[in-house]
């Protein structure tokens, strides 16, 4: 019997991730793990779409969500190494596309949904798939990358921008995405809304219509930083979506990304403390 789905608030589309840690075990990962626990948090009903192994363990969230899980010969695994700060990524294997298809019928009708490719794993016409019928969130990163024959990851132009930013309804992007690159920033920012470049603990600009809007970071100490960005593009999408105006949604989003850093992997995902301390402070 084929299996029923409820409607739900936040959808997110991309690859479930397996990231090597320092000691050589193996945590989930990837902008799909930390959108939906971050997404439950803040009270919303998640559904996932998302292509992995046989090896993959998705109980930590198939707690806070609906997953609709495709096969694949192997799970999307990435490792981390950051340098002074900085970011270097290795990947080592790739699960399944995913389409327009693999979206079911009872999730098309989602209000936020979140495209959040890692390594080119969406292709670009499901934007269009939601595009004009709901909120539509992009974390374009894995659409700016690509990997040597070492599995070094290193960015490449996004070939699919002048497609996917008017179909936007905000975009979230990191600083080193766009290797530091202010006049790209811009670019993008001319061709769609809401535009945010992230950029760690600098804080990060919001664009609005193409005005650049600077906004601080929460000075916290930082601990690990992987899934800050993911975690700020979810809260900033839910704010908007919610009717916040984009200024005060950005300030929110990061004071939230701000929390994260203090933990390691998935136990960045907002508590209720902060989400409430949050709210307080910047008005949403």
């Amino acid at each position: 019997m084929e299996r029923v789905l409820a409607p739900i608030d936040y959808l997110v589309i991309g690859h479930v991730a397996h990231d090597i840690l320092p000691d050589g075990g193996r945590v989930l990962g990837g902008t799909v793990s930390y959108a939906s626990l971050t997404a439950a948090a803040l009270g919303r009903t998640v559904g996932i779409v998302t292509s992995v192994g046989a090896d993959a363990n998705l109980a930590p969230l198939e707690r806070v969500a609906a997953l609709v899980r495709y096969p694949a010969a192997a799970t999307t695994t990435f490792e981390n190494v950051y340098v002074d700060g900085h970011r270097e990524q290795y990947v080592y294997s790739f699960a399944s596309p995913l389409t327009p298809l693999a979206v079911p019928q009872a999730w098309l009708d989602s209000p936020i949904v979140h495209i959040g490719p890692i390594m080119r794993e969406c292709v670009p016409a499901l934007a269009g798939l939601f595009a004009g019928k709901a909120f539509v969130g992009i974390t374009p990163q894995g659409w700016m990358r690509d990997s040597d024959a070492h599995g070094r990851i290193f960015p490449i132009p996004w070939a699919e921008a002048a497609y996917l930013l008017p179909l936007a309804s905000a975009v979230v992007l990191s600083i080193e995405d766009i290797g530091g690159d202010w006049d790209l920033a811009s670019h993008f920012a001319r061709q769609t809304r809401i535009l945010v470049v992230t950029c760690g603990w600098d804080g990060g600009t919001l664009f609005v219509d193409g005005v650049p809007m600077p906004f601080p970071a929460v000075p916290v100490t930082q601990v690990d930083p992987t899934g800050a960005g993911d975690i700020f593009a979810t809260a900033f999408f839910i704010a908007l979506a919610s009717g916040a105006a984009p200024f005060p949604a950005a300030r929110y989003a990061a004071c939230l990304a701000a929390y994260s850093v203090t933990r390691v992997g998935l136990a960045s995902a907002p508590r209720p403390d902060e989400i409430a301390v949050c709210s307080r402070d910047f008005a949403f």
